[in-house]
C-alpha cells in the first residue's frame, strides 16, 4: 500500500547496463489533484458506511448471515476511509510525513488491515451464498449466526497478521518520508507472501463460488416464489459488491505483481518503469474509491436493504411519536387544577 513518490524508492535496479537510477518524479498536479480526490472519498466513504452501519445495528430485527459479512464490510472500509485524510496530508507534502513515526505505523495498518478484511469478507459471502444455493439442504447447520459472527473474528484477526509487516517494518526515513522497510533480501519473501495470502487464494475461492452461483441462479430462472427467491435477491447484491470488488481492486494487485518484478530485476526500462509508477498510484487511489461503492450498491440492488431501512425510519417515527404524545400527556396533568 506504500505509495512511493520516485521510482528510485521503488526498483533500484540499474538501466541500460549503467549505474544511474530512474529518476522519474510526480508531476505537481498530483499533489494538487490527488488529495482532494482521497478527502471526496474519505468523506462520502465515511458517512456511507456510518449509515449503512447504523441500519444493520439499530434496526429491530437481528441481522442474517449475509447481513453480518456485510456489516463487518462496512465496519472495515469505514476504518479504511477514516485513515485516507492522513493520507491525503501526506500526497500534498508531496509524500514527506508531517506526524510522527508511530501514526505513520497505524494509519498504514488500519488501510492495509482493512484492505485485507475486506477482501476475506467477501470470502465469507460468497461462501455463504454458495452453501445457500447450491448445498441448500445443508445450509441450517452450516449457516448459524453464531458461525457467522465467530468467522468475521477470524478475519479480524488474519487481516491484523497480514498487516504485522506494515506495524513492525513500517518506519520514517531520513527524508521523513513514511515507508515500509524490510529486513535485507526479506522484500520479496513478504511481498510475494501477502499477495499470495491477500490476493491469489481469496481470488480463486471467490471465483469458485461464484462461477457455481451463477450455474445455479441460471438454472433457477424459471422458479419464482419461497426461499430461494429470497436468496436469490441477496445473491443478487453479494454479486453486485463482488463484482465492484474485483473491477477496484484487482488492477491494484496486478500492478503490485509488476512491481514486484522490478524489484527481481526482470522489468528494468525507465519508460517501464514510469508507467508502473503512474498505474500503480492511479489504480491505488481507485481501490478506495471501493469503500464508497459499496454502500452505494447496498441502496441501488439491495430490497431487503431498502426495506430494512425504510422499517428503521418508520421505528424512529413511532418511538417519536409516543414521545410525543407523553410530552403531552406530562403537559396536560401539569396544568389540570
Amino acid at each position: 500500500m506504500s505509495i512511493s513518490a520516485n521510482l528510485s524508492m521503488m526498483s533500484g535496479n540499474q538501466t541500460q547496463g549503467n549505474n544511474t537510477k530512474c529518476n522519474l518524479e510526480n508531476d505537481d498536479r498530483t499533489f494538487q489533484v490527488v488529495p482532494v480526490y482521497i478527502l471526496i472519498v474519505a468523506v462520502l466513504g465515511i458517512v456511507l458506511n456510518m449509515f449503512v452501519l447504523m441500519v444493520f445495528c439499530l434496526h429491530k430485527k437481528a441481522c442474517t448471515v449475509p447481513q453480518i459479512y456485510l456489516s463487518n464490510l462496512a465496519a472495515a472500509d469505514l476504518v479504511l476511509v477514516s485513515c485516507l485524510p492522513f493520507w491525503a496530508i501526506n500526497v500534498s507534502r508531496k509524500f514527506v510525513w508531517t506526524f510522527d513515526e508511530s501514526l505513520c505505523k497505524i494509519i498504514n495498518v488500519g488501510i492495509v488491515m482493512n484492505a485485507y478484511c475486506s477482501i476475506y469478507f467477501l470470502v465469507l459471502v460468497s461462501i455463504d451464498r454458495y452453501m445457500a444455493l447450491v448445498h441448500p439442504m445443508t445450509q441450517m447447520r452450516m449457516r448459524r449466526p453464531s458461525y457467522a459472527k465467530l468467522g468475521c473474528l477470524l478475519v479480524w484477526g488474519l487481516g491484523f497478521l497480514l498487516s504485522l509487516p506494515s506495524l513492525i517494518f513500517r518506519k520514517l526515513d531520513f527524508e521523513g518520508r513514511c515507508h515500509i522497510d524490510y529486513p535485507k533480501n526479506m522484500y520479496l519473501v513478504f511481498e510475494l507472501m501477502l499477495f499470495i495470502f491477500s490476493f491469489c487464494i481469496p481470488i480463486s475461492i471467490i471465483s469458485f463460488c461464484t462461477i457455481k452461483i451463477i450455474k445455479v441462479l441460471t438454472n433457477r430462472l424459471t422458479e419464482a416464489l419461497g426461499s430461494q427467491n429470497k436468496d436469490q435477491k441477496a445473491t443478487t447484491l453479494v454479486l453486485a459488491v463482488l463484482l465492484a470488488f474485483l473491477i477496484c481492486w484487482v488492477p491494484f494487485h496486478l500492478t503490485k505483481m509488476t512491481t514486484i518484478l522490478s524489484k527481481m530485476g526482470i522489468i528494468t526500462k525507465c519508460s517501464v518503469l514510469y508507467v508502473l509508477l503512474i498505474c500503480r498510484q492511479t489504480f491505488t487511489y481507485f481501490a478506495f474509491f471501493n469503500s464508497v461503492l459499496n454502500p452505494i450498491l447496498y441502496v441501488i440492488v439491495g430490497k431487503n436493504f431498502r426495506t430494512k431501512t425504510k422499517e428503521l425510519f418508520k421505528q424512529w417515527s413511532d418511538v417519536r411519536k409516543q414521545h410525543s404524545k407523553l410530552s403531552r400527556s406530562c403537559q396536560t396533568q401539569n396544568v389540570t387544577p
